[in-house]
């Protein structure tokens, strides 16, 4: 095994090196290679675990680069190419390889798919760690590339600091909101989540700028109040002792849990972030088209990559896409398959100048960021911001380079109330359903919140302290067949199953003020539900420069969101039988909890969870609207076999794995006992 090795290693080099010629990586340096023996119980291979440093290097002129925001003001080598490198993840199969990469673009640093899938630990050591191994046990190689300047921790991208002609620093506005869920003096200036940061910051360039501006508000859209600079400063609290600080920021009196603060502040040296989409691509690239890629010893022997992103990786993908980077330097495709996840309508603060791409748009922070901005839909449509513009689509570069992928584009409840997910297949107006591509499935997976939790459910706390208990409804089994599905239709043009979404044209599609949802005690309705924007923030945005903070408002493209059935549960989506035959009602919004402030206001990723009353007559439930379970299901017997049927469906029409059906039948017991047992509060 060791001989193996450092056979392996020593091939890892010569192909490092001599491939640069035909992709942009120009060197691989592995920090570490950890064999995991096989598991014959559970059937999964011997893997080896690699961890790496890949570096690139673009040629600031070649057309497939000229969209990375400032690269032109990059320090160059002297072959006057731009240098980076990314940390890179990666477990490949010692035999038994499908020949296909899983690429997770990491979620600000972070791998999940892994845990998503298979149930295993993040950075598994053995096969005990390992989880049942389904998706290794298909063979797949596994990669997670940093991408990410400002990720604050795990798998990051070291891009260099732009610079205006003769080395001269340049400087610009930023902006950082948040809303905090406790009292606090003081807060760094990244992107905040949980208390902690979701992103690394930029420092203030000079304090006593006199263009630094605190606000306060109350809604995202409301007036904001200019809290005065005596009040406030660039400090923080060290061992006791309060000490200039550039990195945080501090009011006097105190931040108020529920209001959203906003400071606008002049920062320098931005980072050429837009580097994070040229790594993806032409590490997909290298890994499939490098003279050796097959070689036994070969870092990835593959000959398709599909990219997995969650959340913020997802809104990458979207981006990535409409970036025009699914093409190499070489115009070569780089990602066969594309699985965007919970990315809603977004896209993000990837490629402009002073990008800080863990910025998202949550209800009550980072509000106003170029996240949900037009285009939204895969196939051209136009704009009723700018009418005379023509039409544009997220999958215009890639049809003119003759580069589109296979994509799914998957969500939740949540998405459609927080994310304007209906944007990506409705008129940007929300007047009328449009169609989409054939390369294209989309996949609302009714019920579900942004992301899974246990069952049973339990109360979030910190900034996810919501009103009521959170969705539990799982992902993991609609993963698993996106992947499989993803795999036949690339490597075997088999179709995956239909695009199922809500649709105005049935009626399961709707304006929020048309909703019919149930009066349940104790169950709020939100006021209104995330639009999409058109901002203007200066003369130069649409070049990459946003010099405006914070920008104009100019319209709100109309999402819509799901209607709903009689007990509340969303329609026209692909339903678990947890909703089909149901035993509670499972939303796609949740509101914040009083005790952290703003509590008419979405909470952020999580939906709600209320179980039907259980017979007729029960006093805390007398006002429920919704049939209880006593008249709906003679016993767990007759549940169970309306259950299994519904979940026939499932599998019949490849949304769920045959295999797969078992565990989710179990698990049906499981909620049957809990939700039926008077001893847990509902």
């Amino acid at each position: 095994m060791l001989r193996s090795l450092r056979a392996g290693f020593a091939v890892l080099v010569v192909l490092a090196f001599s491939t640069s010629a035909l992709a942009r990586v120009t060197r691989v340096e592995v920090l570490s290679r950890t064999p995991l023996a096989a598991d014959s119980s559970l059937g999964i291979p011997a893997y080896e675990k690699i961890t790496a440093r890949v570096y690139f290097a673009v040629n600031p002129a070649n057309e497939h680069n000229r969209r990375i925001m400032d690269l032109n003001k990059a320090p160059r080598n002297a072959k006057g190419e731009v240098e980076f490198s990314a940390d890179l993840y990666l477990l490949r199969p010692m035999s038994r390889s499908n020949e296909a990469m899983l690429l997770e673009i990491p979620n600000r640093g972070g791998k999940g798919m892994l845990s998503i899938v298979d149930g295993s630990k993040g950075d598994p050591a053995s096969a005990a760690d390992f989880g049942d191994g389904w998706l290794l046990k298909q063979g797949y190689t596994y990669a997670a590339l940093g991408w990410q300047w400002d990720a604050p921790s795990g798998l990051r991208l070291y891009a260099p600091v732009a610079y205006d002609a003769g080395g001269k620093r340049i400087t610009g506005l930023l902006r950082d909101d948040f809303t905090p869920f406790k009292a606090e003096n003081e807060v760094p200036l990244g992107h905040i989540m949980g208390w902690r940061l979701g992103g690394t910051e930029y420092p203030v360039a000079t304090p006593d700028d006199p263009r630094n501006v605190l606000t306060v508000r109350d809604t995202p859209h409301g007036q904001r109040t200019v809290i005065p600079r005596s009040e406030w400063s660039f400090a923080h609290t060290v061992d006791g002792k309060l000490t200039p600080s550039d990195r945080f920021l501090r009011l006097n009196t105190g931040f108020v849990p529920g209001k959203i603060y906003e400071l606008v502040y002049v920062a320098q040296d931005p980072v050429v972030a837009g580097l994070g989409l040229a790594a993806v691509r032409d590490f997909a690239s290298w890994v499939k088209h490098s003279p050796d890629a097959h070689s036994p010893d070969a870092l990835a022997p593959v000959h398709s990559v599909y990219a997995s992103g969650i959340s913020q990786s997802g809104r990458f993908l979207r981006d990535l896409l409409y970036e025009g980077f699914n093409a190499d330097e070489n115009g070569k495709i780089a990602l066969d398959g594309v699985l965007a996840h919970v990315a809603g309508g977004g896209r993000g603060d990837f490629n402009y100048r002073f990008a800080q791409p863990s910025r998202d748009a949550q209800p009550m922070a980072s509000i106003d960021w170029p996240t949900d901005i037009f285009p939204f839909t895969d196939l051209p449509e136009s704009n009723p911001a700018h009418p005379g513009d023509g039409k544009s689509g997220i999958l215009d570069a890639a049809v003119r380079e003759h580069v589109v992928p296979k994509i799914f584009f998957s969500h939740t409840s949540y998405e459609y109330w927080s994310r304007a997910a209906s944007l990506i297949h409705t008129t940007a107006d929300g007047k009328a359903d449009v169609p989409i591509s054939p390369n294209v499935r989309i996949y609302f997976f009714s019920g579900l919140q942004h992301f899974s939790v246990p069952f049973p459910p339990k109360m979030e706390d910190g900034d996810l302290l919501s009103q009521n208990l959170p969705s539990p409804l799982p992902i993991r089994w609609f993963w698993r067949a996106m992947i499989a599905n993803m795999d036949r239709w690339v490597r075997d043009d088999r179709k995956p199953p239909a695009s199922r979404y809500p649709k105005i044209a049935d009626g399961t599609l709707v304006p929020v003020d048309q909703l019919t949802f149930p009066a349940i005690p104790g169950i709020k309705l939100p006021p209104d539900n995330a639009q999409g924007w058109e901002f203007d923030f200066g003369p130069g945005w649409r070049a990459g420069i946003l010099s405006e903070q914070p920008p104009k408002v100019l319209y709100d493209y109309r999402a819509l969101v799901p209607q709903v059935d009689a007990d509340g549960n969303d329609l026209g989506g692909i339903a678990l039988p947890e909703i089909t035959v149901s035993l509670a009602t499972y939303t796609g919004w949740n509101l914040r909890s009083p005790a952290i402030g703003a509590p008419t206001q979405r909470i952020s990723f999580l939906g709600s969870f209320s179980p039907f009353p259980l017979k007729s007559g029960e006093p805390s439930k007398a006002l429920d609207p919704r049939v209880p379970i006593a008249k709906r299901y003679e016993s767990y017997t007759d549940y169970r076999v309306k259950f299994e049927q519904a979940l026939g469906a499932l599998v019949k029409e490849r949304y769920i794995l045959p295999e797969d059906a078992p565990q989710l039948l179990d698990r049906s017991k499981e909620e049957w006992d809990w939700i039926t047992s008077p001893a847990h509060k509902q």
